[in-house]
């Protein structure tokens, strides 16, 4: 199962449906109105040079349409009836955009023409589209259910539980390349031959081995000890499931099971595919607009910054980011230099480690003003649950376990428990804070994204980030 070349096939056939398919309408646009323009042949219609260009563009902004509306996010495992639907509603936004940007201003000589080339248009774009994307996608279809196509997985855990969903892995279309000694100190109930080794071999298993995904079994007695082991395995950037019963505190979340079998995705949020590229175009095209215009006040507070008290104009700090990835946040300084000699501290209410300058910049949020260059280059979003250090997200985990849920989304530079909780001086209040980042993971989408931005502004011109 390769998904880059599946993905391939809807992107190649969608492109070369939508070139096809508006040549055709081109054919009637000059039977219907053409023709009575000066244009003597149809020859000479489809080599002029507006509509040449159409002939290269249109099919470019299928694709463009095709990529927001999440189609090409996930090749396997589609559903024919969500495919249906996608395929509809996405046909009828762009058979209506380019209608009213292209095809409104040909002068035909009636009406109802418009009609004629409106609904020929939708019907081709539409029947020919989902036929081609049916067949793609039922070809993948008979292929797994033939067993012919396979996804290959690694099982972390070598207990009488991961012997035990052996054969529901099967029917769910696995195949089981190996089992891993999860380092529980459980008696193997797996045969040694298909026993590959430890999670230290981890890296060099999935480099000998095809891996699709892995598949977390755990054997451990304790949420912590398989958090842990969970957040090792993000490291490895692949799909990772873990098999948990309904009763577990790790179900604090709505999170989805495969088929009713308590096989739970831990590596995905709840956001739509088609929200999550529009999410992502956004934030870079914010991003960029806030870097460059905003340009001049960056320039203004480093200066001030770098005047008010001895240090660097910025301030750097390890935050966990996406599936559990370290990177390095940026802010502007508003503490005294070596104010974390003491390691790892949580901001006070009136603490006298931030300089004068500094509390003005954190009473409106300006100090996260250069968090827009992680938001650039992929590490943050403009909105997400708040990145936190190694030190307080182990302290977080032994009482709030379900903490893993907020690395399957890119943290955010404001986030809905900030909006409405705001800073957190205690971990105790880090887990309160909590709350209201697992209804956003809950209920994410773009219209929630947009609230938390507004709610942001209003904070920032209010001063009230303190």
């Amino acid at each position: 199962m390769n998904k880059t070349r599946q993905t391939a096939k809807y992107i190649i056939t969608d492109f070369l449906i939508a070139t096809v398919v508006w040549l055709l309408l081109n054919m009637i646009r000059y039977h219907e109105v053409a023709q009575y323009e000066g244009f003597p042949t149809i020859r000479d219609f489809l080599l002029f040079h507006q509509v040449l260009k159409g002939e290269i563009l249109i099919p470019i902004f299928w694709l463009i349409l095709y990529y927001f509306s999440g189609y090409y996010n996930q090749p396997f495992g589609k559903s024919r009836i969500n495919e249906l639907f996608n395929t509809f509603v996405t046909v009828t936004i762009g058979v209506v955009f380019v209608f009213f940007v292209v095809v409104l201003d040909d002068l035909p000589e009636s009406f109802q023409i418009y009609y004629i080339i409106f609904f020929s248009y939708f019907f081709m774009q539409f029947f020919f589209t989902y036929i081609c994307r049916y067949l793609i996608t039922n070809h993948a279809l008979q292929k797994v259910k033939r067993k012919e196509w396979l996804v290959n997985a690694l099982v972390i855990g070598m207990g009488s539980q991961a012997a035990k969903f052996r054969g529901e892995l099967h029917q769910l279309g696995y195949r089981i390349v190996g089992f891993v000694d999860d380092g529980a100190g459980s008696i193997p109930a797996v045969s040694p031959d298909e026993l590959l080794g430890s999670l230290d071999d981890l890296p060099q298993l999935l480099i000998a081995n095809p891996v699709d995904e892995l598949i977390l079994i755990p054997d451990y007695k304790s949420d912590e000890a398989t958090i842990h082991l969970l957040y090792s395995l993000y490291h490895y950037k692949l799909p990772v499931k873990i098999r948990l019963e309904k009763n577990n505190p790790l179900f604090r979340a709505e999170v989805k099971s495969i088929h009713g079998i308590p096989l739970i995705e831990v590596t995905t949020n709840n956001f739509s595919d088609a929200g999550k590229n529009i999410k992502n175009v956004i934030d870079k095209l914010i991003a960029v607009i806030v870097l460059i215009c905003l340009s001049p006040l960056f320039f203004y507070i480093a200066i001030r910054v770098k005047t008010g008290s001895k240090g660097p104009v910025f301030f750097r700090q390890e935050r966990i980011g996406y599936r559990g990835q370290p990177f390095t946040i940026n802010k502007f300084r508003t503490m005294y230099v070596d104010s974390d000699n003491k390691g790892a501290l949580l901001t006070e209410k009136d603490d006298p480690r931030v300089t004068p300058y500094g509390r003005f910049l954190r009473k409106y949020r300006l100090d996260e003003l250069p968090q827009f260059w992680n938001v650039l280059i992929g590490e943050m979003s403009l909105v997400g649950p708040r990145p936190e250090q190694r030190y307080y997200i182990d302290q977080i985990v032994k009482k709030a376990p379900y903490y893993y849920l907020m690395h399957n989304v890119r943290p955010g530079i404001t986030s809905w428990g900030m909006v409405k909780y705001g800073y957190a001086e205690t971990v105790d209040k880090m887990i309160e804070r909590l709350s209201y980042d697992i209804m956003y993971y809950e209920n994410m989408s773009l219209t929630l994204d947009l609230t938390i931005l507004l709610y942001t502004i209003k904070t920032v011109f209010t001063g009230k980030g303190v």
